[in-house]
């Protein structure tokens, strides 16, 4: 199973994330979408599971503060702010979220911690980031996406 990871598109889906979208089986977002229309469209790609960010007010009441989900045997828990993770993590594999726009991949704690970093506009001088990984019987295959940017 094709995943797409991301967070952070802050109301943005660039043409090379729309790429990779075409090619998921599944999406999984991590907050700070910013409006239904990204909701909308991203949807149209494959399943989506997505959690509500900071910025995400009013029009995202509907969308939960963190999910547990599981595709291709792997267990993924999802929350925006990591400081914000339930207590209880277990039956969990993998943790994603977002909120820094720093790219995160490290095995900590028994479990693997992913932030796939912001693939929307570009902030705080960081990289423009996102995961595509594989999931199957409990394995997850993740690849760093990095999406080519100017310089300003």
């Amino acid at each position: 199973m094709k995943l797409a990871i991301l967070s952070d598109t802050h109301g943005l889906l660039r043409p090379e994330v729309r790429e990779h979208l075409k090619t998921a089986d599944a999406i999984l977002h991590g907050g700070d979408i910013n409006k239904q229309s990204i909701v909308d469209e991203l949807a149209q790609y494959a399943p989506l599971h997505v959690v509500r960010g900071n910025n995400d007010k009013g029009w995202a009441e509907d969308i939960p503060h963190h999910l547990t989900v599981t595709l291709g045997g792997v267990t993924f828990c999802m929350v925006h702010n990591r400081k914000e993770l339930p207590a209880d993590l277990s039956g969990v594999d993998v943790v994603v979220f977002g909120h820094s726009h720093k790219y995160v991949q490290e095995e900590k704690d028994g479990l693997l911690w992913l932030n796939p970093g912001s693939c929307g506009p570009r902030r705080f001088h960081q990289e423009i980031t996102m995961i595509m990984a594989e999931a199957e019987d409990g394995n997850l295959l993740v690849e760093k996406i990095s999406i080519p940017h100017e310089m300003k």
